[in-house]
């Protein structure tokens, strides 16, 4: 799996992405914008070099020769999480200028699932029209919204289960979502 973080609000989903797909057994292959190693400082006491010891492989954000780049390269699918809106944007008009952008260009035409965690609020029409966009192109937009039937009891329980939701989206079950009608806490 291809987990690209970018500097959106809400890093901490990425991180949970590569923990989780880690304790799944799942190979995963970070890429993380310049941006998004400056938001990791403000929003955690982790350091960078700690996040991508979580990840299978590392690839470089300008590497556009590595292999997530190319169709060839076989993978489950992608995630981004969080998603910037300008790393959405950049999906929805075909740009392909950094590996983020690149292997999600590359995910898309092999017909491959790709899901992005987009971070913002509130959304002017571009966004809207951005996030329509990249649905048509068979991209799935699902934005971190806490499910409060789960009745979280903890930030890492509403993080838990929107990831886990998300991993639900490639058929992985993360054990760590309380599902509609659940009664076990």
């Amino acid at each position: 799996m291809i987990v690209g973080i970018t500097g959106a609000s809400g890093i901490v989903y990425g991180i949970r992405c590569l923990e989780t797909l880690g304790e799944l057994g799942v190979e995963t292959h970070l890429v993380m914008s310049r941006t998004a190693e400056v938001t990791l400082a403000h929003e955690t006491d982790l350091k960078v070099a700690q996040v991508k010891a979580l990840a299978s492989a590392v690839h470089r954000i300008d590497d556009l020769a590595a292999a997530p780049s190319s169709g060839s390269f076989p993978v489950l699918g992608m995630i981004v999480a969080p998603c910037s809106m300008r790393t959405l944007a950049e999906i929805a008009a075909g740009l392909a200028g950094n590996l983020i952008t690149r292997a999600a260009d590359v995910t898309l035409k092999e017909r491959r699932r790709l899901v992005l965690m987009a971070r913002e609020t509130p959304l002017h029409l571009g966004h809207i029209r951005a996030m329509a966009t990249v649905t048509e192109l068979g991209a799935i937009v699902a934005p971190p919204v806490p499910a409060f039937y789960s009745r979280p009891a903890s930030l890492e329980e509403m993080v838990d289960h929107s990831v886990g939701r998300v991993l639900d989206l490639f058929g992985l079950d993360s054990g760590r979502v309380r599902r509609w009608g659940d009664t076990d806490r």
